[in-house]
C-alpha cells in the first residue's frame, strides 16, 4: 500500500517555463504586417487558456512539440523541477519529459514520462507533471494510460509507482485531499507486486487513509476514472469498478492534478535502466459523475473536430 507521498512537497516552476514565456512575448510583438515572425506560414495552435468548450470541462490531448512548447505553460501545465519526494528525493528532472507520436494513441501524441536510473541517487532522474492551476474538485477525472511492467531498457526489478492522482497543493493543509492511481509492478514497501493501489487520503502527516489493492498484471493501455460525488470516491479501470470511499475519505478542497513516474528506492547498482509511462489524454468534468462510456463518447468528438485543449472550469 502507498505510503506518505512526500517529506517536502515544494512547487517548483520548470525553468523550461521561462523560455515558453518569452517565446510567447514574442510572438505578440511579431509584426502584423507579416502575420507573425518566421513561423507564420504555419498552422496556429491555439494557445489560449480558456478556450470555449462544454462548460465545467478540461481535455488535454497533449498535443505538443516538446518539454519547451509555449503552449504546455499557457495551458496550464509545469514540469516538477524541485526537491522533496516521494522517491529518490531531489531527483525531479523536465529530461523525462516529451511528446512523441504514439500509433496507439487516439490522437496520435502521448505525453511520456520516462524516469531512469544506474541505482544511485546522482544517476538517477524521476519525472512528474502537473496542472498549475488548484481548481479541480468534485466530479469525474478520466486519462487514458499506459502502464509499463517492464523497463524500456536495461535489467528488471526496479520498485517503480506509475501514478495519476489529483492532490491538495499543501502536505500541511487542515483539508488535505489525495486520490489515487499507483500502479506498482514489481512491488515496494515490502510487498510484492504486481498491483495497483487505490488511496483515498484525509491528512499526509500523520498518513491517514483508505485504500484497496488489485493484484494482477496491467502492462498496456487503460482507461482510469475518478468519481468524487455525493460523500463518495469511486476508483474505476476501463469501466468496472475497483474500489469506493466515503466518509472523511472524500475531497474537502480543490487539488492540483498529475502524472508521475518515479521510484521507491534503489535495489541495485550498475546497470543503467529506464521506465516509461505514457498518458494519451486527461480529461476532467466538474460536479458531475460521467460514465466510462459517456467519457470515451465525449473523447471522440473531441478528436473528430481535431479538438486537442479545452478548459471551462471555473478559476479558483
Amino acid at each position: 500500500m502507498s505510503q506518505p507521498r512526500r517529506t517536502s512537497r515544494r512547487r517548483a516552476w520548470t525553468a523550461l517555463t521561462l523560455p515558453a514565456l518569452l517565446c510567447v512575448l514574442a510572438a505578440c510583438s511579431a509584426d502584423p504586417a507579416t502575420g507573425g515572425g518566421a513561423d507564420a506560414a504555419k498552422p496556429a495552435r491555439d494557445s489560449s487558456p480558456t478556450p470555449t468548450g462544454p462548460p465545467g470541462t478540461l481535455f488535454d490531448d497533449f498535443d505538443y512539440t516538446g518539454a519547451d512548447d509555449p503552449s504546455l505553460a499557457a495551458h496550464g501545465w509545469e514540469i516538477r523541477t524541485g526537491g522533496g519526494g516521494p522517491g529518490i528525493k531531489d531527483t525531479w528532472s523536465a529530461d523525462g519529459a516529451a511528446f512523441p507520436s504514439d500509433p496507439a494513441a487516439e490522437g496520435g501524441k502521448v505525453l511520456r514520462l520516462r524516469s531512469s536510473t544506474d541505482g544511485t541517487r546522482s544517476g538517477t532522474t524521476q519525472v512528474e507533471v502537473q496542472t498549475t492551476s488548484r481548481n479541480f474538485f468534485t466530479g469525474t477525472y478520466a486519462a487514458r494510460v499506459h502502464l509499463s511492467d517492464k523497463p524500456t531498457s536495461g535489467r528488471d526489478g526496479d520498485h517503480v509507482v506509475q501514478t495519476f492522482f489529483p492532490i491538495s497543493s499543501s502536505d500541511s493543509s487542515e483539508n488535505y485531499s489525495e486520490l489515487d492511481f499507483e500502479y506498482l509492478p514489481n512491488g515496494g514497501w515490502g510487498s510484492v507486486g504486481p498491483q495497483l493501489d487505490n488511496v483515498s487520503w484525509y491528512k499526509a502527516d500523520p498518513p491517514d487513509r483508505v485504500h484497496n489493492t488489485v493484484k494482477r498484471r496491467l502492462g498496456g493501455w487503460h482507461t482510469m476514472m475518478i468519481t468524487a460525488m455525493d460523500g463518495k470516491v469511486t476508483y474505476s479501470l476501463d469501466g468496472k469498478k475497483l474500489f469506493t470511499s466515503s466518509g472523511k475519505y472524500v475531497p474537502r478542497e480543490q487539488m492540483d492534478i498529475h502524472f508521475s513516474n518515479w521510484l521507491i528506492d534503489l535495489p541495485f547498482t550498475g546497470d543503467p535502466r529506464s521506465w516509461d509511462m505514457k498518458v494519451d489524454w486527461v480529461y476532467y468534468k466538474a460536479d458531475e459523475a460521467v460514465s466510462q462510456a459517456a467519457v470515451q463518447k465525449t473523447v471522440a468528438g473531441f478528436h473528430n473536430t481535431a479538438t486537442t485543449y479545452i478548459n471551462t472550469v471555473p478559476k479558483p
